[in-house]
């Protein structure tokens, strides 16, 4: 590698370092470009409720148009990321071939225009019959090899790095921009990608200890989390403790590619993974509808799966900036088909903790918390399994609001319904709890634990409502899964109920709304009899 060894030591590398900041505002633009299209066109229309065939045609193709732009914004960040780290790994083996140098001639060599390394002489040439000269000879060059083999690693390094960076370079094809599968395309090359750059998705926190994630989080630079969060979006949508503004763009990062897995197999999918696509568009649908809003009414896709039945999180407002923010765990028979009338729920009860808070709406973030298995309306409804099962991730999820909140702690509620009370209870009363200040139960056919003091929330912010008519808390409560909730045995507050049945607690106008309005905003209830 002799004709190498003069190009790598003068090498100026300003305008590699150009070309990484050119692709990383490339990457940026497109972001924006992307954001702007939902939000300006797609997002507008469905605010219109556009619809017919001209609309399924229309917004369909500014999908795919807004699909392409993520590919595209992929793509550049992937390569903003390669050059980078190209540049990073040239000039490293630079600064050891310099220095490789710079120490052999210092001990008396010389180094030639080629990178060889000429062994000095002890004596004068007349000396050369000295006896003594080959042991002085030999003493005087003892260090030689090292300085030779520390170039020659120095030029191989440079070689390598460069090489498999052109490799990669021609992995990056610009046809996937045209394509709905380009976007998995391009999230295979980011494996790659981030192989080259030493970047290892074991390297990211599991989730278990939110705080850790926060803090893994906040030590990346803005190059590096915009990287992982390109190259592995699945991973960090799903991580507690991360700002709602990451995990939602991972998140739709990860529903646009199942929205494009779903479509190229259109023809071919069974009926959960039809449903999934029917219910995944219509997700999108609504976030899109949203970005169009208030900045309170923006919608924050905190988790999404479509393991099971499937599951999302989504958060209406901002958790991490909110004085107030409320967790509504749903019940039995919940799932991604029918998530859209839990978001309705969690927008109703912004509207009425806003009432009381003096902000208004503004200060309230409500969340609609679907990550675990809900159970159908069979056995596994009258058992803990599911409960208990879903316990952690709900524990873990609360803590990660905890530490991913900016500014003075926030005010937090957890609210829960039906069978989502007993996944409340189990994970309140399970590890560390749920370090809500308040929780909400509603319909509740028990918490797991005889007692409200069994659970870590104080038994004096522990809320039970149940309307006179409601089966499932009146016939089911004190069975199987715990005490019932309602008893003044069991030591919680009771909430005046003023609906009807086992759903009508979200009733618009009605004190049982109200109610559950003032305790996200931290007001006690009023308690207009014991309903």
């Amino acid at each position: 590698m002799p004709e190498h060894f003069r190009r790598l030591f003068t090498q100026d590398f300003s305008d590699l370092e150009a070309a990484v900041s050119s692709w990383g505002k490339l990457a940026e633009a497109l972001g924006r470009t992307r954001t702007d299209s939902g939000r300006r066109v797609t997002g507008p229309l469905h605010q219109a409720n556009w619809t017919g065939l001209s609309a399924a045609h229309g917004l369909g193709a500014m999908e795919a148009t807004e699909s392409r732009l993520g590919t595209a914004q992929l793509d550049a960040q992937l390569i903003t990321t390669l050059l980078d780290t190209l540049g990073t790994k040239m000039a490293a083996a630079q600064r050891r071939l310099r220095t490789a140098v710079a120490d052999a001639e210092a001990a008396g060599h010389t180094v030639r225009d080629d990178g060889w390394v000429e062994p000095k002489h002890p004596l004068a040439p007349g000396h050369h019959n000295d006896p003594d000269h080959a042991a002085l000879q030999q003493q005087a060059n003892a260090g030689l090899g090292g300085f030779r083999a520390r170039i020659d690693q120095a030029l191989t390094d440079a070689e390598t790095a460069s090489h498999r960076a052109a490799e990669l370079l021609h992995r990056i094809d610009p046809f996937d921009l045209d394509k709905r599968y380009g976007g998995a395309n391009a999230q295979e090359d980011a494996t790659q990608v981030a192989e080259f750059a030493g970047i290892s998705r074991k390297d990211i926190p599991d989730g278990k200890d939110p705080r850790q994630a926060a803090e893994w989080w906040a030590a990346l630079g803005e190059d590096d989390q915009r990287f992982h969060l390109a190259a592995f979006p699945d991973q960090l949508g799903a991580l507690d403790g991360l700002p709602a503004t990451a995990r939602d763009q991972a998140n739709r990062t990860v529903l646009d590619m199942k929205l494009n897995d779903y479509a190229l197999r259109e023809g071919s999918l069974g009926y959960q993974e039809r449903s999934h696509f029917r219910s995944l568009s219509s997700l999108k649908d609504g976030l899109e509808k949203a970005d169009t809003g208030p900045a309170h009414k923006q919608q924050y896709l905190l988790g999404l799966s479509t393991e099971g039945d499937g599951r999302a999180i989504v958060a209406i407002g901002n958790p991490d900036t909110a004085k107030h923010t409320a967790v509504q765990v749903p019940g039995t028979d919940t799932q991604l088909e029918n998530f859209g009338g839990q978001i309705d729920r969690v927008n109703k009860l912004q509207n009425a903790a806003g009432r009381w808070s003096g902000g208004g709406p503004k200060d309230i973030s409500t969340v609609a918390w679907l990550s675990y298995d809900a159970p159908e309306i069979n056995n596994s409804v009258t058992t803990d399994g599911r409960a208990v099962d879903g316990a952690e991730d709900l524990r873990n999820f609360t803590h990660g609001l905890r530490a991913a909140h900016e500014g003075e702690r926030s005010h937090l509620t957890v609210l829960a319904h039906s069978y989502g009370s007993t996944t409340a209870g189990a994970a309140d009363a399970g590890g560390q709890g749920l370090d809500a200040d308040n929780m909400v139960v509603v319909g509740s056919p028990g918490l797991t634990v005889d007692r409200a003091d069994q659970l870590h929330i104080d038994p004096k912010h522990l809320w039970v409502a149940a309307a006179s008519d409601d089966f499932v808390s009146n016939r089911t409560s004190g069975l199987t899964l715990g005490e019932d909730p309602k008893e003044s045995e069991f030591g919680a507050q009771r909430i005046h109920v003023d609906t009807s049945g086992h759903s009508g607690y979200w009733d618009d106008g009605s004190q049982s709304l109200n109610n559950q309005g003032r305790i996200i905003a931290g007001k006690d209830p009023k308690n207009e009899g014991e309903g």
